[in-house]
């Protein structure tokens, strides 16, 4: 048996990078922070989030930078050679599944004024 999940509660380090492909899919990259819980420090740990079509497109209109989401995927890394050095290099990155929009109401609200162009 093989199990891959991830479930991750954190707030989101800066605001969606949406992809439009002509296929018609929506891709959306993500990072978020969750803090880990220990006696010596209270640092988060970074997570790179992917997420695609419907979810991606929830998460473009909904999440920004601080926003509280909870998310469940799986793991999965991202293989590439260095383009300046041809030095073989990996990423880890969260597939997301399901997104949950945690905040209240007013916190998205106000995320979406902090975002808005007329906003002074």
């Amino acid at each position: 048996m093989n199990i891959n999940v991830v479930t991750l509660v954190g707030r989101v380090g800066g605001d969606p990078d949406m992809r439009y492909f002509e296929s018609g899919s929506v891709k959306c990259r993500l990072t978020l922070a969750v803090r880990r819980r220990s006696r010596n420090s209270d640092e988060p740990d970074w997570f790179t989030l992917e997420l695609w079509d419907k979810t991606a497109e929830v998460a473009g209109n909904y999440v920004r930078k601080g926003s509280l989401i909870g998310v469940k995927g799986y793991l999965k890394f991202d293989y590439w050679n260095d383009r300046n050095t041809g030095v073989p290099r990996s990423m880890p990155i969260i597939k997301v599944d399901q997104l949950e929009l945690l905040g209240s109401r007013k916190d998205a609200e106000a995320a979406m004024m902090d975002s808005s162009p007329d906003h002074f």
